[in-house]
């Protein structure tokens, strides 16, 4: 059983009551977590307000060395956070095409390193006789970092290294059905860091909202649902603190008649089924031109049928449960939506025996818009396949949902499926892959997907303000 304390101020901090973690593979109490009131929420935030002046003064080479010394830590104690992402969370530690509990702890070093080499140099957009002007990028100040369920540690990651990169100061509350792994990556960098810089607040319920009113935060960095981010987005106009919202997705994937299906239907699996279907930017919608459309259904049939679905730390297993009941039982739903319109169900569609949230890899042919496995994000294993005749219709519907997070365009013509892509309207359009995302290429959402973005340059300007410096020479 593993228990944990919150960190504040670099120190372990017991609360009066915990709570418990369950695997979602066994339904079996795993760990305990701290359940946080808003008084240690104050004392985090107070914490990392105080820490922020010599955090945010430290020379901007130690700061890129810390970040260096974080991933050597999470590469020291992989093991470990591996085996309490795959307990709590659910993924294999291997996982299907290698996109298991390894990957996520390897991942979250990748993205440490890479964001610890980033920099934002001083600009001078004019130097002459008469004036100097500087473009300067300031730190925020305490940054709030509330990052989802399905990639617990590597979302975090995500959020906590481009805020002390630039300077800031951090609170961060995981989700309270993956905290785990999160509570003991916080519990490594505090060897590494100042006290107050990198703080945790765990609870069941209402930390979320508060740190969104918080008036001594001054930055939101939100991975989630999309109701969720519209009451942080209202929450946080108290104090009118920045906010980077990474929101729902129901990602779109068109395949033209020109592909080669064998080749690309272990792709399509993949950008679709990849933790599960527990992925923002997952492959949640797939096109199929009419020509090819009973060839793809089969060839991803053939790899559904082939993948088996288990408890993550059993050796072989290729997927995992899904994480928590209510996300079950909206995937169940939306399948019996879908067998009630009509959808033929290529493999798949029933739960599976045993005590955990298991659900197969599930492929249902013959829907269209307008029925609800379509229509929704279902996050998780379960993928609609909608055949189309015109490329333009396509697009039209692709483009047809309040989402846009992530889109793809598969074809052979290169050219053709990249003019496509550019009218897809996401964040991010890929062409021949879907939902492969790296640390040098910016990552965000358009419509009610959020806005701002992550990763690279443009991401860590997020945790940033810019100050004009205008410095006039005096005449001779």
């Amino acid at each position: 059983m593993n228990k944990f304390d919150l960190i504040i101020d670099g120190v372990k901090v017991a609360t009066a009551d915990y709570f418990d973690v369950i695997n979602p593979a066994t339904l079996e109490v795993v760990g305990q977590c701290p359940n946080a009131d808003n008084s240690h929420l104050d004392q985090a935030v107070a914490a990392a307000q105080r820490a922020f002046g010599p955090w945010s003064a430290t020379d901007d080479s130690v700061r890129a060395q810390k970040l260096h010394g974080l991933a050597d830590a999470i590469e020291r104690n992989q093991q470990e956070l591996m085996m309490l992402l795959t307990m709590e969370m659910g993924k294999p530690l291997v996982g299907l095409y290698g996109i298991g509990s390894g990957m996520e702890v390897g991942g979250s070093v990748a993205w440490t390193r890479a964001t610890a080499e980033l920099t934002l140099p001083l600009e001078v957009i004019q130097d002459n006789e008469d004036a100097i002007i500087e473009v300067h990028r300031k730190p925020l100040g305490v940054v709030g970092s509330i990052p989802p369920w399905n990639w617990p540690l590597l979302i975090a990651i995500w959020h906590v290294m481009p805020a002390l990169r630039t300077g800031n100061t951090v609170v961060i509350k995981p989700s309270s059905l993956t905290p785990l792994a999160t509570l003991r990556f916080v519990e490594i960098a505090n060897g590494i860091l100042p006290p107050g810089v990198l703080n945790i607040v765990t609870a069941e319920r209402g930390i979320g909202s508060a740190m969104a009113k918080h008036t001594g935060i001054s930055k939101i960095v939100f991975t989630g649902s999309t109701p969720t981010g519209k009451n942080i987005m209202e929450n946080a106009s108290g104090n009118l603190k920045r906010l980077t919202l990474e929101l729902g997705g129901n990602d779109a994937g068109i395949v033209l008649p020109d592909v080669d299906v064998a080749e690309v239907a272990p792709q399509i699996f993949a950008g679709a089924f990849n933790n599960n279907g527990q992925t923002c930017a997952a492959l949640k919608r797939l096109y199929a031109h009419e020509d090819i459309y009973e060839d793809l259904c089969g060839a991803l049939a053939d790899i559904a049928r082939s993948v088996v679905t288990g408890n993550g730390l059993e050796e072989g297993a290729d997927l995992g449960p899904l994480q928590n009941k209510d996300q079950l039982d909206l995937v169940v739903e939306l399948a019996e939506d879908a067998r009630k319109a009509g959808g033929r169900f290529l493999c798949g569609g029933h739960l599976m025996e045993g005590p955990g949230y298991f659900y197969p890899a599930t492929l249902v042919a013959d829907v269209s818009d307008g029925v609800r496995l379509v229509d929704e994000e279902q996050f998780g294993p379960i993928l609609p396949i909608i055949k189309f005749s015109d490329t333009d219709d396509a697009v039209r519907r692709a483009n047809n949902s309040p989402f846009g997070l992530g889109g793809s365009v598969w074809s052979k013509d290169i050219q053709k499926a990249k003019a496509l892509a550019m009218r897809l309207e996401c964040g991010t359009a890929w062409v021949n892959t879907h939902s492969t995302i790296q640390p040098n290429a910016p990552f965000g959402g358009v419509k009610e997907s959020g806005f701002g973005v992550e990763f690279a340059r443009d991401g860590l300007t997020e945790y940033t303000s810019i100050q004009t410096v205008k410095i006039v020479k005096p005449k001779a």
